[in-house]
């Protein structure tokens, strides 16, 4: 399996008119809601010279009702705030809970090599925002919750790098029971570390997990892989191959070169559609079809 790209160029570039947004938009957090496809995705500027600058992260807010031509806020709808965020507030992902919308992003004081956090914030209705704080107070990041209880329980995956970990609650807030989940795979696209891309999607086959994987070149490539759909800590699927990898210039050169790299991802017309930035500048969009990913994963667990 492998995503199809729907444009060859990106969805989503800077706006030099935006000096928020002028040097990076990448890395976007997906939902649907009302019959729209939002994205909150993290934003750059650059210094009045034309040099990177600071490169302190916020996020905007774009909505579309077809999945590719996409509207977006002129302001930022979500700035750091607080120590914990002095370089920024980076990569969310955000599910629908309880009539509520969650976001779980990186919060990053800049202050030293292991001085970020995952964070978590809530909103009504995606343009206002509440910060209830640091959720794991150790380095972490590329996590999100899943988009309903399964067993009765909340489920959270979260990155103790190298690998993918998961870990329960009864209370969104307090997590136990933490574990590998994937790990990395030696000689591999996905050798180095691992982390995950958008929120697990439902399926009849089980949760479909998309996922990055980095080489020992640290080349970002995504992955596909199938949670068990009533105990999400076991992997039923893993397929060996990538399915997207770094192929045009706007995914090879940029801010951080060779990386194609996901926050979240929407269903429309039955096909899956994966949101991806290319180098660290700019973002793209991919599909695949359910029912493709559904022959192909039946096949392989033998369903």
């Amino acid at each position: 399996m492998e995503l199809w790209r729907l444009t060859e160029d990106p969805i989503i570039a800077p706006d030099p008119a935006h000096p928020w947004e002028s040097a990076a938009v990448f890395n976007a957090g997906v939902v649907q809601h009302e019959g729209r496809v939002y994205l909150l995705y993290r934003a750059c500027e650059r210094a009045s010279d034309g040099s990177q600058g600071p490169y302190i992260s916020r996020l905007g807010l774009a909505q579309s009702r077809d999945g590719v031509h996409f509207n977006r806020l002129p302001d930022p709808v979500f700035e750091p705030q607080g120590e914990w965020e002095q370089r920024g507030v980076e990569d969310p992902r955000i599910v629908a809970l309880n009539g509520t919308f969650y976001a779980l992003y990186t919060a990053f004081g800049g202050r030293h090599d292991q001085d970020y956090r995952i964070a978590l914030a809530s909103s009504p209705d995606l343009y206002h925002w509440h910060r209830h704080g640091v959720l794991l107070d150790e380095p972490n990041k590329d996590a999100s919750f899943f988009p309903r209880q399964v067993g009765g329980w909340y489920w959270l995956l979260h990155r103790r790098e190298p690998h993918i970990w998961i870990a329960r609650s009864q209370d969104l807030s307090h997590w136990t029971d933490h574990r590998v989940l994937m790990e990395t795979r030696s000689a591999s696209w996905d050798s180095k570390k691992i982390g995950i891309a958008g929120p697990p999607v439902e399926t009849e086959a089980g949760w479909l997990l998309i996922y990055h994987g980095v080489d020992s070149q640290m080349v970002y490539r995504l992955g596909i892989a199938l949670l068990d759909r009533d105990d999400p800590t076991r992997v039923r699927f893993r397929q060996l191959a990538p399915i997207l990898e770094p192929r045009l210039s706007w995914e090879l050169s940029g801010w951080v070169p060779n990386v194609v790299f996901s926050c979240g991802q929407a269903v429309l017309d039955e096909a899956l559609y994966v949101y991806y930035a290319g180098a660290d500048r700019a973002i793209g969009v991919g599909t695949l079809s359910l029912s493709q990913i559904q022959a192909e994963v039946s096949l392989a667990i033998g369903a």
